[in-house]
């Protein structure tokens, strides 16, 4: 299992849909969190994409002399980018980073905000023109590690002689993600895609979409990997993380919701669809869970306000550890997770879950919960005592039973 933080570029809070709480979105905020990730053990962060948000690239870029080991998915736009010069970008960013680059393919579902950026296709046009995009990105990079050139005379884009003379550290190119709920995604992803995402659907809607895809993908003979994007609630008691939950959403204006989801219903995503469905754009102030805990443990609260991702794992520890556990069983690796405010949740993410998940990061270094210890952990009493370790405490609780 691989988990992965994320970057909140297009704001934080402590509240859903509501200044009250709010932080800024600054590029400290961003080091921090980041800087977080990575000394806690993620495998990666996400950085989102849209009008929203601040640039991907950009932002990863600014962060690679900030981390170690933490690897940035970062989106590619087809129709907002040409091919050869995403290909220049993903090499550059992955030499300079070390190896440090996941591609994250997004080809849009707000019409109104693709045409602002200029992008005028329908929803099946725009997969056609993806289709095109990874066929010659994906070419540039591989023949770039030999020094090869590469013609395409495609109904979108056309390119001749299209090359880069920098190649990625990765071969043949940087891992491609990607997430859709549509046919026509489905068919891309087991076309040209490395590992596929949905976003946190109950357990028994995941698996109908990684069973078809890997039919399809058989089909075209290739494998993927698989993975998911969650928020995760997680604290010490289960009453505790419903009470959080609450909170979260314990300033949602009824007319910030109705605008959200009108805004939501406008889009031509299947998956946007698929997720304003789980609640209905209704909830019981006095009861978060009637009606939004869609399968245990999985709440769809966010996505009354959140556009994308939408539902949340809430519940105390073992539970949120046996559900990422259910997930993986289904064949998912990725677990690409986030909470609000991000910078906290970094943390007790890590500190509540990690130690009961099966996690090692790449090169065999353990994660928090799992690595010997070195010096004090935690604060040192009286000047004299320190605390005893995690395993020293759970083996004295053990005795004592």
């Amino acid at each position: 299992m691989k988990l992965h933080w994320f970057i909140p570029t297009h704001g934080d809070s402590r509240y859903l849909g509501t200044s009250r709480g709010a932080r800024a979105a600054t590029f400290d905020y961003f080091k921090q969190v980041a800087i977080a990730a990575d000394s806690l053990g993620y495998e990666g962060v996400l950085l989102p994409t849209g009008r929203s948000c601040e640039d991907s690239w950009i932002l990863a870029s600014s962060l690679i002399d900030a981390t170690r080991r933490l690897k940035f998915l970062v989106a590619l736009r087809p129709g907002l980018l040409q091919p050869s010069q995403g290909a220049r970008m993903a090499a550059t960013l992955d030499r300079l980073s070390g190896g440090r680059l996941l591609i994250n393919l997004v080809t849009g579902g707000d019409p109104d905000e693709l045409e602002g950026d200029g992008l005028f296709l329908s929803h099946d046009e725009r997969y056609e023109l993806s289709r095109e995009f990874l066929t010659i990105w994906r070419e540039i990079l591989a023949r770039s590690h030999e020094g090869g050139s590469f013609d395409y005379p495609g109904r979108h884009l056309q390119v001749k002689g299209a090359k880069t003379l920098y190649p990625p550290v990765s071969r043949p190119h940087p891992p491609l993600f990607f997430g859709g709920s549509s046919e026509a995604a489905h068919e891309l992803a087991a076309e040209q895609l490395d590992t596929y995402l949905t976003w946190g659907e109950p357990p028994a809607a995941v698996a109908a979409k990684v069973a078809d895809i890997r039919q399809r993908a058989a089909r075209h003979g290739r494998s993927l990997s698989f993975g998911i994007r969650l928020h995760v609630i997680v604290r010490e008691t289960e009453a505790a993380a419903w009470a959080a939950a609450a909170e979260l959403v314990s300033h949602l204006d009824d007319q910030v919701v109705a605008a959200a989801q009108k805004k939501f219903a406008q889009m031509d995503s299947v998956g946007q669809r698929r997720m304003a469905a789980l609640h209905g754009g209704r909830f019981n102030r006095h009861d978060v869970r009637e009606g939004l805990e869609i399968s245990p443990n999985l709440w769809a609260g966010v996505g009354l306000v959140r556009g994308g991702a939408g539902t949340a794992l809430v519940g105390n520890p073992h539970q949120v550890a046996d559900r990422l556990k259910e997930y993986a069983e289904l064949g998912l690796e990725h677990f690409i997770l986030s909470g609000y405010p991000h910078l906290e949740e970094a943390h007790r993410v890590a500190e509540l879950v990690f130690p009961l998940l099966p996690l090692a990061r790449e090169g065999g270094d353990r994660l928090p919960g799992h690595r010997s210890l070195t010096g004090p952990f935690g604060e040192i009493v009286a000047n004299s005592f320190v605390p005893p370790s995690n395993d020293e405490a759970r083996s004295a609780r053990a005795g004592a039973s």
